[in-house]
Order: C-alpha cells, then sequence, then structure tokens
C-alpha cells in the first residue's frame, strides 16, 4: 500500500526554504519558489549498475540529490513517498540522440537530376567557412536546440532523463549538448553546451557534388584535419576561415563518428589512429561479425537495438530473394550486445535508429534474453553514457550532489512486467503509468447474493487480474478495472448465464467491500475478505521454449556472407607432390615434379621431393601454376569514382570492402592478387589497392604490405564527360584533359619544390599546408608512386607520353591500351607496361580500331604485356582470356600464362615475391584439374601464402551446409512471423552492382552491396 505523507510545519516551511537565485529571464507574475524537498523511503535503490540498497532512502532538494542510502533520517518540511516494494533506478542517458533538432532535409537521389540538372561544385554557404558545404564545425546543437515537448515525452516514457543531441547533417557536424528531458524553457534544461564533437561518412543535406563516394568522405576528412592544423600553425595569416577556428577550438571535446556498418568503424578508427584521435563509434549492431577488429580498435561504441523484422518466407521463391546474411543478421543481431560485453568492448546503448521508439525495451529485454547481463545493460544506459560525456559527477548515478534525474519503477527495471511509474528529472516527477494509489493483491473469500466465492487478485497493482471460483467451471477470469482506490469487477456465477454480477467497492483495511448488482437487477452488498498473499504459480513448461535463446544460434562465419567460414583459414606446411609445374621461370614447365610449402612461400621445387610432418597433396594428372594476378579490377571496394578532375587525395585502400563476394567467386578461378582502381571518371583518379584475396579476413589484412603505390590516370571518353549534357566541370575535350595533367604537375613541382625549402626552426616562416592530392603527385616525381593510365586512342597516349617527357615523370602502365599495337614502339622505348583486354572492340567509337591480334603484336615487340578483366565476372576467366592470345595470334602456352600471372606482378613491382613458382617466393598457387588454358579445367584449390581459400571439394560441402542453414533460419523466421503476423518483412529484389570503370556511385543512390534473385539462386 503506498501512502503520501506531508511532514512540515506551517512556522518551519521557511526557515528551511533555500532561497533561490533568480535567473535572467523576468516573469509575468509572481515569484513563487516552493521548496523542492522530497523524499522517498522503504525503496530498493539502485545507485548505480552494480550498488544496490534494500530498505533505503532518497532525498532530493531543488531538483538535486541531497542524499541516498538506509537508516537516512527525513529532513524536516520534506514531502515523503513511501515506495515499500519499489525500485528507484537512475534516469537513463541517451548518448546519441536528434531530440530537439531540425528535421534533415536530404535531397533524395535522381539519376535524371544527376544528368539533367548541371553538378554544384561550389560552397553555396554564403561567408567566410569551408569550401565544402559538408564541413560544417561551426554548427552549435545548443545554438538551434529547441523543446519538443512530444519527443521529450516520447523518451521520458522510455525512462530516458538526459540526452546528448547533435544536428546529424554533415561529414563535420560540429558541437552537441546535453540536455535533460523535462519541460521548461531551453536556457532551463541544458545541462551542458560544446559537450561534444561529431563526424560521419555521409555529406548530409550538401548538394556538392564532392565527394560522392566513401573514399571521398574520408580523404576530406583528412585534408581538414590537416587544413585545421596547418591554420592553427600560421595558416590564419593567409586566410580567415571561420570553420576552421570552430573546430580547432573542438579538438579536446569527447569525438563522435557515426559509422554505422562493421568496416566504417574500422575505417573510422583508422582515421582517428592517423590524428590521434580515440573517436567514439556510433554503430548500426553488426559488430558481432568482426568482433576481434573492432576490439582491436579501442573504441567505445554506441550500440543501436534497432533488430530487424523477420522476413516472410512463406513462398519458397520469395524466400530465395533473402540474402544469406540478412537471414543470419536477423537471427544474430540480438546477441550483439551480449558479444561485445564478452569481448569486453565498452558500450553504451541508445534509442537512435528505432523507427518505432516502443521497441526500445522489447528489444533490449529481448538482448537480456539473448545473453546479455541486467548489470552491463544498466551500465550501458546510465555510468558509460556519462561518463564518454565526463559527466558521471552529475548524471548516471544517484549520488550527492548529482542531479535528480531517476525512475520509481514496480520492480527490476528488466523484467517482462516491471512497469515504470514516474520518471523524476531534475527533480520534478513526470507520470509514465502512474502509481496506483493502493496494491489489492492477494486471496479472498468473496460473499455476494448469499454465495461466497474463492477469489484471487493477482497480476499488477495498476493492473489487477481477477479470478472467482464458480462450481461448474473451476475458476472464471472476471473483468476487473482498477481507478485509484476504487475497484469494479463482473463475471458469470455459471457460464450459462448470459448476464454478469457486477460490482464496485474499496478497500478497507485489508478487505473489499462495496454495492453491486445480481444477474436478475437486484442490489446487493458484498465484502470480500482478505485470507493472505498470493501463492506464485508454477512456471508453466513450454517445450518450444525449453532450449535457452542462445542455444539454437547459428554461428559467425567470415565474411558474413555466403561462402563465410566459421573459424579464420590459416596456412599450413604441405607438399604438391607428382603434378605439371608451370613455373613461369627458366626451367619452363616441368612434369611429374613437386613444390613444397613452408611458413607462406615455396620452399622447394623439383622431384622426389619429401618433408616431414607436412601435408602431402597428390597433383598426379593435375597442373600447378602460379596464382592469377588481375591488374585492372574493382571488385572488393565500397565505391569505385570519385568526380573531380583531379582526385589523386582518394585512396581505394580507405575503402575496401573485405566482405564482397567477387573475392570467392574469383579465388574459384584461381585469381589471388587484384590491383584495385579508381574508376575513370576524371583524368586524374584516385590511388590504387594492392590485394590478396583473403577470403574471411578484414579489409587491412587483404592489403599487400610494402608494396608500391600506383594511381589511376584516365584518357578519353569518360574523362571529358561526353555522355553528360549539363557538366559544366573542366575539361570537356581532350585538349583539355592534356591541360589538367600539365596544371597538375606543374602545381606539385611547386609544392614539392616549397615542402623541401620550408624550415620548420624559422619562426617567422607560415609552415606548407600539407595537400593529399598534391602529395600523391609529388610521389609520382619523385618516383614514390605509379601510374596506371585507362587509355584507348593513339594521338591520347601520345600525348601522355610527351607530357610525362616535359615534365619528368613515368608512366608505369597504359591500361585497356586497345591501340597499343600502334605505339608499341614508343611505349618500348620508355618501359611502359601494357594491360590490355583479350578481345573487346567496338563497344564504343573509341575503341573501333582495337584488334584481338594486339597483346601477341605488342608482346612480339617486347613489352611486358599482362590481360586483365576491368570486370567481376570475367576476372573468373583470366586464364581463358589468356588463352585467346594463343588462338588470336600464335603466342606461346607459356608466354600466353604469363600474360595473367608473371606479367603483371611485374607491372606491380611484385615480380620478386608473387608470379612464378621458385623458391623463396610466397607460396601463392592454383592447382587445377586440368590444362590451365583450357576452358574445360577449373581449379581444385587455390592457395595464398600457403592458406588454401579455396577448395573444391570443401565448395561442394559448403553449399549443402548453406542451403540446410537457411532452411534452418527460415523455419525460425516462421515461427516468429506466426507468433507476430504484423512483425513480418516482405522480401524484395535487391540490386548488386558490379563496379567497372565508368561506375559513378558507390555509397549513394542505389548501388549497395545486396544482391539480385540471379545472385542468391547460383552463387548460395
Amino acid at each position: 500500500m503506498k501512502k503520501t505523507l506531508l511532514v512540515l510545519v506551517a512556522a518551519g516551511i521557511f526557515s528551511i526554504r533555500a532561497w533561490a537565485q533568480p535567473t535572467t529571464f523576468p516573469r509575468n507574475g509572481v515569484y513563487d519558489e516552493r521548496p523542492q524537498l522530497y523524499a522517498f523511503t522503504n525503496a530498493t535503490i539502485h545507485t548505480d549498475y552494480q550498488t544496490v540498497i534494500s530498505n533505503a532512502t532518497l532525498v532530493i532538494r531543488n531538483g538535486v540529490v541531497e542524499s541516498v542510502g538506509a537508516g537516512i533520517t527525513v529532513p524536516t518540511g520534506a514531502v515523503v513517498t513511501d515506495l515499500k516494494g519499489k525500485h528507484i533506478y537512475p534516469g537513463l542517458v541517451d548518448i546519441y540522440s536528434d531530440y530537439g533538432m531540425p528535421e534533415v532535409k536530404k535531397e533524395g537521389f535522381s539519376w535524371g537530376a544527376f544528368y539533367l540538372r548541371p553538378p554544384q561544385y561550389d560552397s553555396g554557404k554564403k561567408g567566410a567557412y569551408n569550401w565544402n558545404e559538408a564541413i560544417r564545425p561551426e554548427n552549435s546543437a545548443a545554438d538551434i536546440f529547441a523543446i519538443d515537448a512530444k519527443k521529450a515525452e516520447e523518451l521520458r516514457k522510455l525512462g530516458f532523463g538526459a540526452a546528448l543531441i547533435h544536428n546529424p547533417d554533415g561529414i563535420f557536424r560540429g558541437t552537441g549538448a546535453v540536455v535533460h528531458l523535462g519541460t521548461g524553457k531551453e536556457n532551463e534544461v541544458l545541462l551542458k553546451s560544446n559537450a561534444s564533437t561529431h563526424f560521419s561518412f555521409d555529406k548530409g543535406s550538401s548538394k556538392q557534388i564532392y565527394p560522392v563516394a566513401l573514399m571521398g568522405s574520408i580523404a576530406l576528412i583528412r585534408q581538414t584535419y590537416l587544413d585545421a592544423d596547418w591554420y592553427k600553425k600560421g595558416g590564419n595569416k593567409v586566410e580567415r576561415n571561420l570553420s576552421l577556428d570552430a573546430f580547432n577550438q573542438q579538438r579536446a571535446l569527447p569525438a563522435f563518428f557515426e559509422a554505422n556498418t562493421r568496416l566504417n568503424i574500422l575505417r573510422a578508427d583508422k582515421i582517428g589512429d592517423e590524428f590521434g584521435i580515440q573517436y567514439i563509434i556510433k554503430t548500426k549492431g553488426d559488430e558481432y561479425a568482426r568482433l576481434d577488429e573492432i576490439k582491436a580498435t579501442n573504441a567505445p561504441l554506441v550500440v543501436s537495438l534497432d533488430f530487424p523484422k523477420p522476413f516472410d518466407v512463406e513462398d519458397p521463391l520469395d524466400m530465395v530473394m533473402v540474402p544469406y546474411e540478412d537471414m543470419k543478421h536477423w537471427e544474430l543481431a540480438p546477441s550483439n550486445p551480449a558479444a561485445l560485453a564478452k569481448a569486453g568492448i565498452p558500450f553504451a546503448l541508445t534509442a537512435a535508429d528505432l523507427k518505432n521508439k516502443a521497441d526500445f525495451w522489447a528489444n533490449l529485454r529481448k538482448a537480456i534474453e539473448y545473453g546479455l547481463d541486467e548489470k552491463i545493460a544498466l551500465k550501458a544506459l546510465t555510468v558509460t553514457p556519462a561518463t564518454l560525456l565526463k559527466m558521471d559527477n552529475q548524471i548516471g548515478s544517484l549520488k550527492k550532489g548529482m542531479i535528480a534525474n531517476f525512475l520509481i519503477t514496480s520492480d527490476n527495471l528488466f523484467g517482462k512486467t516491471t512497469v515504470i511509474y514516474d520518471n523524476y528529472v531534475a527533480g520534478n516527477r513526470y507520470t509514465v503509468t502512474g502509481m496506483p494509489d493502493v496494491d489489492i493483491r492477494g486471496e479472498y473469500t468473496l460473499a455476494v447474493g448469499g454465495q461466497n466465492y474463492k477469489m484471487t487478485i493477482a497480476g499488477m497493482p495498476e493492473k489487477p487480474e481477477v479470478k472467482i471460483g464458480v462450481a461448474d467451471t473451476g475458476k472464471a477470469v472476471a473483468k476487473a478495472v482498477l481507478n485509484n482506490s476504487l475497484i469494479s469487477i463482473s463475471f458469470k456465477a455459471d457460464k450459462k448465464d448470459k448476464a454478469e454480477i457486477r460490482l464496485t467497492g474499496w478497500l478497507t483495511g485489508n478487505n473489499l467491500k462495496g454495492e453491486g448488482m445480481l444477474t436478475d437487477g437486484k442490489a446487493v452488498k458484498w465484502v470480500a475478505t482478505y485470507s493472505g498473499a498470493v501463492k506464485p504459480e508454477a512456471p508453466k513448461e513450454n517445450k518450444a521454449d525449453t532450449k535457452s535463446a542462445v542455444a539454437d544460434l547459428g554461428k559467425v562465419v567470415y565474411p558474413f556472407i555466403a561462402f563465410g567460414v566459421e573459424a579464420k583459414l590459416k596456412a599450413e606446411d604441405m607438399l604438391i607432390k607428382n603434378a605439371t609445374v608451370w613455373t613461369n621461370e627458366a626451367e619452363g614447365k616441368l612434369e611429374n615434379a613437386d613444390v613444397l610449402i613452408k611458413g607462406g612461400k615455396i620452399a622447394q621445387v623439383g622431384k622426389n621431393l619429401s618433408s616431414a610432418g607436412v601435408k602431402v597433396i597428390d597433383g598426379t594428372g593435375k597442373h600447378l601454376t602460379a596464382g592469377i594476378i588481375d591488374e585492372h579490377s574493382h571488385i572488393a571496394t565500397e565505391s569505385v569514382n570519385e568526380l573531380q578532375a583531379s582526385t589523386a587525395e582518394v585512396r581505394i585502400g580507405d575503402n575496401v570492402d573485405s566482405e564482397d563476394i567477387n573475392i570467392y567467386r574469383q579465388l574459384a578461378g584461381g585469381v589471388t592478387t587484384s590491383q584495385i582502381l579508381h574508376g575513370s571518371a576524371n583524368p586524374i583518379g584516385g590511388q590504387s589497392a594492392l590485394i590478396k584475396l583473403k577470403w574471411g579476413e578484414g579489409p587491412e589484412e587483404l592489403k599487400i604490405k610494402n608494396a608500391d603505390g600506383f594511381i589511376k590516370f584516365a584518357l578519353g571518353e569518360n574523362v571529358k564527360q561526353s555522355s553528360s549534357m549539363t557538366s559544366t566541370r573542366f575539361p570537356q575535350t581532350r585538349m583539355g584533359v592534356e591541360q589538367v595533367m600539365m596544371d597538375a604537375f606543374i602545381r606539385a613541382k611547386e609544392y614539392d619544390q616549397a615542402l623541401k625549402k620550408y624550415n620548420p626552426k624559422d619562426p617567422n616562416a607560415v609552415p606548407v599546408r600539407r595537400d593529399l592530392e598534391l602529395d600523391a603527385l609529388a610521389e609520382i616525381l619523385n618516383q614514390k608512386r605509379f601510374i596506371t593510365c585507362h587509355s584507348y586512342v593513339q594521338s591520347e597516349i601520345n600525348m601522355l607520353m610527351h607530357v610525362a617527357d616535359s615534365l619528368g615523370f613515368k608512366i608505369n602502365t597504359f591500361t585497356h591500351i586497345l591501340e597499343g599495337y600502334k605505339v608499341a614502339d614508343k611505349m618500348k622505348s620508355r618501359n611502359i607496361n601494357a594491360s590490355t583486354f583479350a578481345d573487346w572492340w567496338a563497344y564504343k567509337m573509341e575503341v573501333q580500331d582495337a584488334i584481338a591480334y594486339s597483346p601477341t603484336l605488342m608482346n612480339k615487340v617486347g613489352l611486358n604485356v599482362g590481360i586483365n578483366s576491368d570486370d567481376a565476372e570475367m576476372a573468373r576467366r583470366l586464364n581463358q582470356e589468356a588463352a585467346k592470345t594463343v588462338k588470336y595470334g600464335g603466342t606461346t602456352e607459356e608466354d600466353a600464362l604469363k600474360m595473367v600471372t608473371l606479367n603483371p606482378a611485374r607491372m606491380l613491382h611484385l615480380e620478386n615475391r608473387i608470379g612464378s613458382i621458385k623458391a623463396g617466393k610466397d607460396a601463392d598457387l592454383v592447382l587445377w584439374n586440368g590444362h590451365p588454358l583450357s576452358i574445360y579445367s577449373r581449379p581444385e584449390k587455390t592457395i595464398i601464402e600457403g592458406t588454401v581459400y579455396y577448395d573444391l571439394e570443401r565448395d561442394i560441402k559448403m553449399r549443402e551446409e548453406l542451403q540446410k542453414d537457411r532452411a534452418r533460419i527460415a523455419t525460425k523466421m516462421l515461427a516468429a512471423k506466426a507468433s507476430n503476423p504484423q512483425g513480418a518483412q516482405m522480401p524484395t529484389p535487391k540490386v548488386m552492382r558490379h563496379y567497372h570503370c565508368d561506375s559513378l556511385f558507390g555509397n549513394e543512390g542505389t548501388c549497395g552491396k545486396a544482391k539480385t534473385f540471379m545472385e542468391v539462386n547460383f552463387s548460395e
């Protein structure tokens, strides 16, 4: 039973009242400042996530905790609330909220608008701000915050008392503010302005064309950090930039980065490492799929509880449209918080991303059901966010001097039937459910109309459940409504009765009494005599739920898509015996030869080899070659093109996608190494990434260590944007392309000279502004970075060679080079490589002179010739593309094979490590079931550094296991749909983008990494 007492004496009111400091806001009326002194007694108080005090008292005065603990004396004049049987918890803190922020109006992507409207290259923001609209550190959440009563109430009902808010717009988003979720004026609820600084990879409402790709966003972030450092060290003497002023003032604040995918977490942290920042990273809830790598970042996380709905897979054709990773994510997403906790990764939980905030508690309890400890859950909603915000002395706990944000609950906060009665924010009461004045639960004997009935009142105090024992039916469920201390009950004394006995009454002592009406309309008096507390019911056994939620969970696979493996693959020492070995060395092709692999390297090549303790593979009747190397690829990347005329600052390596299914597919075709190139949307593109196709590893593990740097240039139709009706970007002609090259390298030369001349010891010298674009071009001039140039037409090829000769840089490789047979002699004199197609021609005007004999002709001139794919599908058959040079030009088989192995290794300056079978080189090998140039042959094993990343027998087993696992998850989805038919989502076809040179978008528009019907059907 709850009772509220006013313990005060008229004479004492003024003696205990503290004088309230007046604010700067005048009032239209009298100042009625009552003493806000409250005591909450006999409660179970959770002062923080690990401290619980029974039969304790909490005293608050003027919105601040005055004392908390057991045996505390209630101050004279306090309003006392007896909370016997109730719990008090610290108010929750949402660390990632847009509460009170204006709506961000992003322009929806439209291909029509892209092609029909001139792109915006310059910022449209007025004032001395950053050149790019997506960089807006000058924005302050505190400046634009406006109380939103509806959203505040929504969050209070969930238990939140304070929130970190920021405007989620742009890449540099400005500062956040901490507010409490009470009513009043903005100045009254603002707890801390400039509480944090915020970042993302999303340019938000900016209409500027740059950046259009993830790698462009990363380059822009890196350049802005460098600009801010330069500005602070003297650049402010050169220009005034209010954005950089603001950003430099924020550098010491807690920095939040909205990453939203598991791989973006790693990318954000890498930026932080470069500039000495430990970001607090906002995630999307899929961290379990890259747990080791994420733990290694040491980043605290802000974790979403937005769990996906099950798919409606009743129709098997609908089920085919659901990618395996989406099915597994539905199953494993609720286990994500528990996985993070088990791994020791610090995290806070947030209601952000939930379309329906009412799902918050259901999802949180589901996470607990999936293994999240309740203490960790409470910590993630109180102490952790407060600590990350450096406000743990004000919010997140209940200690003396802290803000009086707390919850009153019916029981353990995380219990399924627990009710939040009140949410106190800064000492002010906000009713959530309403605490009942009385608790009438118990066992009673009901006497009414001359009959006695056994009556049980159970359920919750505010929502009692009444059962009344009747002769013929046992216990009948009665209807009951509790309104303050009044109760209404109606029931049928006999199941044959059409009418009900209706009663209304009240509590008197421990008993109930009142008046009512029988089924015949006769008025009666009634009484219910209390006989004791309700006996707890024995839990009902539900056979479907006898296993815990975690017991039937599938396992995480690496990568987290179809054909992922449960444990990352490891290198083995092995001996391949009696194979036909294509060495690509002076020994040529060796029959019945052996190759010994140890420690990821080729240890020995010969005959009759042996070694103790190694795995022996029988190569009889099979062929062993070096791994295929694709010099020109666009797989395994989140984006491929940035769109300014020169984007030398962007790096494909910043957005390597280690979870691209094309990695596995190309392993199945014998590819072990790829150069992932920027596209051909501009004359000077971005920097390449050299990767090995190590299936299951993270992005950084794919990259080849200590490899030379490369960069993509381009000539021809693509770079002058000949297909665009509205482009205003220079260049618009092939002549303009030449001038872009000339101008860029002249600027790079001057920049390089300025860097070398700068004396940091000169106090009057202004530092040279680091420019990531010019850094890359200067590396070319200094022969530390090497050009791969997209090219078709003879005249343009000659042009670029002339520009290179004039400005003193070298061209490493012409790729495509479909008119290379016309300029082979000039390329040979400059030692330029040729990476070409086997037989592509006539697919656009500038390739109308392409011929299938070109690779052989260039080879005969003495060029280093390679065959590349520029296509995710073609790369699976590069051995066949190489074989075409035998068909069309009569190239020898060994020379043809070198065009996809040793020759591209030379182009990438890796010939001392890969490309041939020689002792000391990396054990990157392919074991074929037949002649490697035959269309009927396929790899049985693809090996990279001694690890078998593709195995034909394993692949067959994985296909069977994959279908079984899909069926298992589908069964769980159907069960979930049956329990909540409205909670299922319909599968929809998705599109997977295969990038090429001219692909425009990566992380915008419709170019996601999802799968089509055909993708699932044939790859999974």
